[in-house]
């Protein structure tokens, strides 16, 4: 679809909503009213989001043309969201109003093209279900941190996630700084004066375009360039690789996090090596926050509990 974030949000809030449909009419698979929405104020709500969403997609994924949006958007959309810790009701708001864009998107598709396309957002609900009980607001704390994360690792199924997870544990990078890695990212070994230790430096673009290092330890990054020397690119699907983790979770008894519960283990891990390289607390939040690629100290004390 053509036109500005707003044109397209307004396309698709017309052949969605039906003023006065009433509730039978919207359960019903038969009627042409089905799943479609009625009130004002609903659809105001959601279009909103719709365009906070298609602007993000525009500016981090250069997508401008809202029939491009796929599963990986939304999962990318929705842990842009939680890094923020929204509150539990708005995070529903925004998973809810994504669902109903996958319906408008259908029925805009079937009535332009004669043809629905199939999209599945499905992933914005494994997402919210993960975080519904976490109250995910700045002074409402929970740990998200892995107790056991060399377990879980060790107990994802597929050699690509299990390397994924390692770099996000060990560097503290996001879902997109590990989907996809290509050999011009691949830094060499370098000195990590925190540490003291030698560290394979992998360089990401992440969430909001930036850019930076990630520090891992010297096994993982061998077997990144062993995997690069055999396939032209490290790529993963986000959903098989949440799905993944899932799974390990029911094996290492772990309540499941996502992947970014792994970036709280870092957090974790890295504050500490800080503090004992002589660093202050100060100096150590304003470190980590920016290897974590976040632009305030005060997001990275919510992972230690502060």
């Amino acid at each position: 679809m053509r036109g500005s974030v707003y044109y397209q949000t307004s396309m698709l809030a017309k052949i969605i909503f039906e003023v006065g449909a009433k509730k039978d009419e919207k359960i019903d698979a038969t009627h042409s009213n089905y799943q479609k929405v009625s009130s004002y104020k609903t659809m105001e709500t959601y279009r909103n989001i719709w365009n906070n969403f298609l602007n993000y997609l525009k500016e981090h994924w250069n997508i401008k043309d809202c029939e491009k949006i796929s599963s990986e958007h939304i999962e990318a959309y929705m842990e842009y969201k939680i890094d923020y810790y929204p509150s539990k009701q708005y995070l529903e708001k925004i998973s809810a109003a994504l669902g109903k864009l996958e319906i408008a998107l259908k029925m805009f598709t079937k009535s332009t093209h004669g043809t629905e396309k199939n999209y599945d957002f499905s992933i914005r609900q494994d997402i919210l279900n993960e975080s519904r009980d976490l109250k995910l607001v700045i002074n409402n704390y929970h740990n998200r941190a892995y107790k056991n994360p060399k377990l879980l690792i060790n107990n994802i199924s597929d050699a690509t996630h299990k390397l994924a997870a390692n770099i996000q544990y060990e560097g503290g990078a996001r879902i997109e700084g590990v989907s996809l890695i290509k050999h011009i990212q691949l830094c060499g070994i370098e000195y990590d004066s925190i540490t003291n230790m030698q560290k394979g430096v992998i360089f990401t673009k992440e969430k909001g375009g930036k850019e930076g290092n990630v520090l891992v330890s010297v096994q993982t990054y061998n077997a990144l360039v062993e995997y690069l020397s055999d396939n032209l690119t490290f790529k993963i699907n986000r959903q098989k690789y949440y799905d993944d983790i899932k799974q390990s979770c029911l094996k290492s008894k772990e309540d499941s996090e996502g992947s970014h519960g792994l970036r709280w283990n870092f957090a974790k891990n890295r504050i500490m090596e800080y503090a004992q390289a002589g660093y202050s607390y100060k100096d150590s939040l304003l470190g980590v926050s920016s290897e974590m690629k976040h632009n305030r100290a005060s997001i990275t004390e919510h992972y230690l509990g502060g």
